[in-house]
């Protein structure tokens, strides 16, 4: 489902301030693989996102979707395969529209507009069914500005909208990282039912190491914009955080110091 191969971005180059970003990279996804990505700051991991999402264009190398070479795709027409939840829970939707809305706009997003009646009847209807499953009682608030939801909720409608339209991948970009351990744990929960319900093939950055192991079936760890662990099946269902970084240090040949990742929960 998704093939990189060979990439390379370094940003400011020629200059004091150039930053390899990416060193040849080289990832293939399987179809409804769910893969969970860790790595220290500057280890290329948001960059691959952004690299996968049309925000940059590499140096070189190529990005393919589903068999398609969208390397040279602009973001706009690359979003038509793609579903995205930032770590931002303000970003993704918008505040000042109802939770609704902003699933109308999710579902007809990619088809051609007409000027008439924003959100039918049968939709609300089926919005009700699907914010049920969210178990976070959104169902009765289906006119609620989403502006005035906790991050938690927010979160939890931004993955519903990601996933409307059944992407060929979904592109997790630490979404839980700006929420409480209770609430993350909550939208971890639902972001491995939807994952699961609809066979959506995954990509999760997280900067939790315990949340690394726990949820999906596939693990890469990034350093210096490339892959140093691979691990998935039963030896990713074994590992722990020590074995892990185990792994890390003799790929990497270096301590795993970052004060930003989470051992455990």
């Amino acid at each position: 489902m998704l093939k990189i191969t060979d990439l390379h971005k370094t940003f400011n180059p020629g200059t004091v301030n150039a930053k390899k970003a990416l060193n040849g990279l080289n990832l293939t996804i399987e179809d409804g693989d769910f893969v969970t990505v860790i790595g220290g700051n500057g280890a290329g991991k948001s960059t691959m996102l952004n690299a996968i999402s049309g925000v940059w264009k590499p140096d070189s190398g190529t990005i393919e979707i589903d068999g398609v070479d969208v390397t040279n795709i602009p973001e706009h027409k690359r979003a038509a395969y793609l579903g995205r939840v930032f770590q931002d829970p303000m970003k993704g939707t918008a505040p000042d529209m109802e939770i609704a809305e902003n699933l109308a706009i999710a579902a007809r997003r990619g088809t051609k507009r007409k000027l008439k009646w924003g959100v039918k009847k049968a939709e609300r209807e089926k919005y009700k069914e699907l914010l049920a499953t969210l178990e976070l009682g959104l169902e009765t608030r289906l006119s609620s500005k989403v502006g005035l939801l906790s991050g938690g909720q927010r979160q939890a409608v931004t993955l519903l909208m990601a996933t409307l339209r059944r992407p060929k991948l979904l592109l997790l970009d630490e979404h839980t990282a700006a929420l409480d351990p209770k609430t993350a744990a909550k939208v971890l929960e639902i972001t491995d039912k939807i994952v699961t319900e609809n066979k959506l093939t995954t990509l999760m950055i997280t900067h939790n190491m315990h949340d690394a192991i726990a949820h999906g079936n596939r693990l890469i760890m990034m350093h210096e914009g490339r892959i140093v662990v691979d691990v998935s099946g039963e030896e990713k269902k074994q590992l722990t955080i020590s074995q892990l970084l185990g792994l890390f240090e003799k790929a990497s040949g270096s301590e795993f110091a970052n004060d930003k990742v989470m051992l455990s929960k």
